[in-house]
């Protein structure tokens, strides 16, 4: 008996792609006619080809502000993915304190951008901040706003306490995920605690870990709101991440053509980073 096909349930979708080529395709579109020409303002534009994506690329700045990312989102990664994981294992998997600590660790997340910048440019002042005063009472010579190795711990130290919650969240909803019959199966092997992490919990944890690793990769990557409001970018350019330098390009120093090819190389990067990632995570979960 053949089959009666309806295509009309396509037109269900047509809203979605009208919506997503509003908001993605033709603002991208537009990014790159700006990066292959000129304007001088009036509606007037010349073509230039790619001499701004030659010249971003061969750019000093744009090496140095690049290189400040890696340092950045490297050490983020470092800090937020163990930490996340540490503290998940620690957290109480039944009773009323799970409630409890699932609140507490989701309260971060609910903060915005701009205000965890105001949050903790206040708390870190060296002069009224809580913590500026104290590590200055303990004989630091802290001022994040002069010092530039000050300016960094703080950055840092602000990132890992706004998302390392979503790191425990995630750790925490594998190791639920995982049956109680493993780990009735590793007592009655004699498994030690690290045995049981490394063959029983880290590989359930895989999946959680590959999401974790890469939504704090592309969220540290293109951070702007949190380090543009605790330091500008400073002090001087220590803290000048890409996005901050590429909003300096854009809108302070009007050069579109250049912001526009520097932000598509940026956005170039962003995806091929994270597609090797997910490769290569997902080969290694193969092997588990």
């Amino acid at each position: 008996m053949d089959k009666t096909w309806n295509n009309k349930a396509w037109f269900l979708v047509v809203p979605v792609i009208v919506l997503v080529a509003f908001n993605a395709i033709i603002p991208l579109m537009t990014v790159v006619n700006y990066s292959v020409q000129e304007s001088f303002g009036g509606g007037v534009f010349f073509f230039e080809g790619t001499k701004w994506f030659q010249q971003i690329l061969t750019s000093e700045r744009f090496h140095a502000a690049l290189l400040r990312q890696f340092a950045f989102t490297g050490t983020i990664l470092l800090i937020e993915i163990p930490l996340g994981v540490a503290i998940a294992l620690a957290m109480p998997r039944r009773g009323p304190w799970v409630s409890v600590c699932l609140v507490l660790m989701a309260l971060p997340l609910l903060v915005p951008w701009h205000v965890v910048g105001a949050i903790w440019n206040i708390f870190a002042l060296p002069e009224i901040g809580l913590l500026g005063r104290a590590l200055n009472g303990l004989g630091f010579d802290y001022n994040f706003t002069r010092q530039v190795g000050s300016a960094w711990f703080t950055l840092i130290l602000m990132d890992v306490w706004h998302w390392t919650s979503l790191v425990v969240l995630l750790a925490y909803a594998g190791l639920m995920a995982i049956p109680e019959p493993y780990y009735q199966a590793a007592r009655i092997d004699g498994a030690s605690q690290w045995a049981v992490f490394r063959h029983i919990q880290l590989p359930k944890m895989n999946r959680v870990l590959t999401i974790a690793v890469l939504l704090r990769f592309m969220d540290s990557f293109i951070i702007y709101t949190e380090p543009f409001v605790l330091t500008g970018g400073g002090p001087g350019n220590a803290t000048t991440l890409l996005s901050i330098d590429l909003v300096k390009m854009a809108l302070g120093q009007f050069d579109v053509g250049p912001a526009a090819a520097m932000s598509i190389i940026y956005f170039l990067i962003v995806l091929a980073i994270s597609w090797v990632f997910y490769t290569l995570m997902m080969r290694n979960e193969d092997r588990w």
